[in-house]
Parts: structure tokens; C-alpha cells; sequence
């Protein structure tokens, strides 16, 4: 007692130093997990105008008047999302960085796209999905997805995004240039296009499903549909095709995995033109509520569902060869140059008095006129008159 009351207390005991140490270590230990916690709430490396969600490895910039693409895109990155900007041109290596970005999906629709330069999806090997609709395409590069062997694309999503029907060449062009053999869905509607270039299909071996429905195709007898030998579906409807030529039926028919054609609401003319069709779409399996495909002319069939058509009752126009046509079109052209003709004529006599007083006057201005110029000529040519002439011109 008498060493207690010299020293003070007592020194804590080791029990109680061990108790104190594990509850700082336990204190540490939630530190660190709410601190974990709280990194993996906020965003890393993303951009200021877009929203990133690491879990669903998404970055969503839309309607935020963009004008290129974001370049601090976080490395985690599979689906990106940038539609309703402004972005009107792709430059080569747009999408490069170190290392590569593991893009799997891209949303590029409604920012009135405009060019799209070689290479500049290069830097996005594992791309599968394109999404290029809604925009004002006027060039795309052959060469924008780089060489074949760097290009894993499988959807690629065209859907009004051309400037006009023209550019139907352009498009034509990236799709044979070979760099999307691995190509499964592509999407051409609601673009207006008129034809489709003979060879558009020929480099799309894997191609599953097609559609170009909404556009203004007149016919498909210069395409070829050979090279697609893995198409599943082929979407037609909502054009202007009038008869399918047996070339094309035939082409159809040979397609292995062909299951699901859509040719409605197309105009088509029931004449004796369109019997191989009706034949073919009796015998076929592929079209898709074949019943409900109709005649849109002559007017006398109109609504008449194609498949139930009597073959014998059709009617074929009068054939009209081009020596006719030809000599149509000169009696044409000289009915309206003889009514060209006739109204000059009756201008002329209605402006008649004042023709000829507009002539008169051209006559007599120009009688005055030699009359000076004579008049000048004579003083010009007297010797006598020289020195005259030079005082009065001073």
C-alpha cells in the first residue's frame, strides 16, 4: 500500500493494453472497407457530360451536344452510349488508345453524321454492334474498320441514316470491301433507295438477317443473292416492286436458310407478267402471311390476294417495241415546236405597229450615224479644209 501511495496507481495490466490494441485494429479495418466502399460509388476516368455505371460496364453521353467523341473514357467500357449529339465527323483513330478499349456495342445514332474516315473504328477490335441510324451519312470510308482480319463487327445499323438515295454507292462499297465477313444483321431501311448495286451482298458470307423495307426498290433483278448462303431473314416490305422477275425467285429458292421473307405491302401489278411469281409463292414456304399480299392494279383485281389469283383471267399489256416509242416522241416534239412557233408569230403580228416603228428608228439612227461619218470623212480627205477642221476640233 505504502509503494502504491509513493508511486500512484497501479501499471495497466497486459489484458487490458491487448483489448485496447484489437479494438484499433477493428476500427482500421471498417475504415478501410468504408473507404473501399465509397471508391467504387464514384465514377473513374469519366467524362463530365456522360454517366458511367462500372457494373454494367456502360457510359450513356446522350443529348449532350457533343461534338466529338469523349477521349477520358474509362477503361472498363463495353457499351457506349452517344446518341442525340453533334458529332457530324469520325477522323482516323478516333476510338485509338493504349491499350485498346473493349467496346462491344456503340450507339452513334441521331447526331446528323455526316463522314466517317478510314480507320476510325480501328481501335475497337471487339466491336460487335454499330448503331450508325438517324444520321446524314454522305461518305464513309471502305477502310473505316480498318483491314478484315481487325474487324469482329456483327450488327451493323444503317436505318435512315443516308443523305440522300445516292449514297447507296458508299455503302455499297464498305460492304464489299471485305472487312465485314463476320457481318450477321444489317439494317437498310427507310432510306429511299431507288436500286441496289449488282454486287452490294457478295462479300456478307455469315450475313443472318436483312432488312431494306420502307425504301422505294422498283426491283431486284440486277442483284445478286448468291453469296448469301447463311440469310435466315429478308425483309422487302414497304417498297415498290411491282413483280419479282423468275432470276430473282430463283435465287430466293436456292438460299439454304432462308425461313422468313416479308413482301408486303408492296404495289404489285397483276398482269400476265407476275405468273411465275404466283406459281412460286403457291409452291413456297418462305413468305411470311403470303395470303395477305395483294394486287395493287389493274384496277380491276386491286385487292385481289396474289395467291388465290386465276392465272387464266390475267391480262397482258400491249407490247410496244422502240420504233413506235421513237416515233412517238418526234410527232411529240414537233406538236410543241409548231406550238412554239405559232404563239412567236402571233406576238410578231399583235406588236406589229411597234416593230415597225422600233425598225424605223434603228434605220434612221443609223443613217445619221454614216451621215457623220461620211461628213467626217470628206473634211478629213480636202487638204483645204485641214487646217479648219484641226481649229474646230480645238
Amino acid at each position: 500500500m505504502l509503494g502504491c501511495s509513493i508511486w500512484g496507481s497501479a501499471p495497466p495490466t497486459p489484458t487490458r493494453e491487448r483489448k485496447g490494441a484489437e479494438w484499433l485494429e477493428l476500427l482500421l479495418l471498417l475504415l478501410l472497407i468504408f473507404s473501399g466502399w465509397v471508391l467504387t460509388q464514384q465514377p473513374v476516368n469519366c467524362p463530365r457530360a456522360c454517366e458511367c455505371s462500372e457494373t454494367a460496364r456502360t457510359v450513356k453521353c446522350i443529348n449532350k451536344n457533343l461534338t466529338e467523341v469523349p477521349q477520358n473514357l474509362p477503361r472498363y467500357v463495353q457499351n457506349l452510349f452517344l446518341t442525340g449529339n453533334r458529332i457530324r465527323h469520325l477522323v482516323s483513330g478516333t476510338f485509338l488508345s493504349e491499350p485498346h478499349l473493349e467496346l462491344i456495342s456503340l450507339n452513334l445514332s441521331g447526331n446528323l453524321l455526316e463522314t466517317v474516315d478510314a480507320e476510325a473504328f480501328a481501335g475497337l477490335p471487339g466491336l460487335k454492334r454499330l448503331d450508325l441510324s438517324d444520321n446524314a451519312l454522305v461518305w464513309i470510308s471502305p477502310r473505316a474498320f480498318g483491314n478484315a482480319s481487325s474487324s469482329s463487327l456483327e450488327e451493323l445499323n444503317l436505318r435512315n441514316s443516308l443523305y440522300n438515295a445516292s449514297q447507296v454507292a458508299v455503302v455499297a462499297e464498305l460492304l464489299q470491301k471485305g472487312t465485314l465477313l463476320n457481318l450477321t444483321h444489317l439494317d437498310l431501311s427507310n432510306n429511299n433507295l431507288v436500286y441496289l448495286p449488282t454486287s452490294i451482298f457478295s462479300m456478307l458470307p455469315n450475313l443472318r438477317q436483312l432488312d431494306v423495307h420502307n425504301n422505294s426498290l422498283v426491283g431486284l433483278h440486277n442483284v445478286s443473292l448468291w453469296g448469301l448462303r447463311q440469310l435466315q431473314s429478308f425483309n422487302l416490305g414497304d417498297n415498290s416492286l411491282k413483280c419479282l422477275r423468275n432470276s430473282t425467285l430463283v435465287q430466293l429458292h436456292s438460299l439454304p436458310w432462308l425461313s422468313r421473307l416479308n413482301l408486303s405491302h408492296n404495289p404489285w401489278v397483276c398482269d400476265c407478267n407476275i405468273e411465275d411469281m404466283v406459281n412460286w409463292l403457291k409452291e413456297s414456304n418462305l413468305v411470311e402471311a403470303k395470303g395477305s399480299i395483294k394486287c395493287s392494279s389493274p384496277e380491276e383485281m386491286q385487292n385481289s390476294s396474289l395467291v388465290s389469283l386465276d392465272l387464266s383471267g390475267l391480262n397482258c399489256p400491249e407490247p410496244t417495241d422502240d420504233l413506235t416509242q421513237l416515233q412517238t416522241s418526234y410527232v411529240f416534239l414537233g406538236i410543241v415546236l409548231a406550238l412554239i412557233g405559232a404563239i412567236f408569230l402571233l406576238v410578231l403580228y399583235l406588236n406589229r405597229k411597234g416593230i415597225k416603228k422600233w425598225i424605223y428608228n434603228i434605220r434612221d439612227a443609223c443613217r445619221d450615224h454614216m451621215e457623220g461619218y461620211h461628213y467626217r470623212y470628206e473634211i478629213n480627205a480636202d487638204p483645204r479644209l485641214t487646217h479648219l477642221s484641226s481649229n474646230s476640233d480645238v
